[in-house]
């Protein structure tokens, strides 16, 4: 008889902020990186799911609509207690 349990994944708890970065003349006019999103903290089995889920979640879609994709960063990093 065959075992069809499912492997169950382990969720991780993540760190999550969205900058977008200037432009060369935006940086000669002195303008800086702007935050997006975050940083918010999301459960997900990766990091890269955890940068998906901040990407297309619904209370960062006003910022997001403005910044320009080509120039947003997504950092991610795992939850750490001190």
């Amino acid at each position: 008889m065959s075992d069809h349990r499912k492997e169950v994944k382990t969720m991780s708890l993540f760190e999550v902020a969205i900058l977008e970065h200037p432009t060369p003349k935006e940086i000669e006019e002195g303008k800086a990186e702007r935050l997006v999103f975050g940083p918010e903290a999301v459960v997900a089995a990766t990091p890269q799911a955890a940068a998906i889920a901040a990407v297309l979640d619904s209370s960062a879609t006003h910022d997001l609509a403005t910044a320009r994709r080509d120039r947003m960063e997504v950092l991610v990093r795992p939850f750490v207690t001190a």
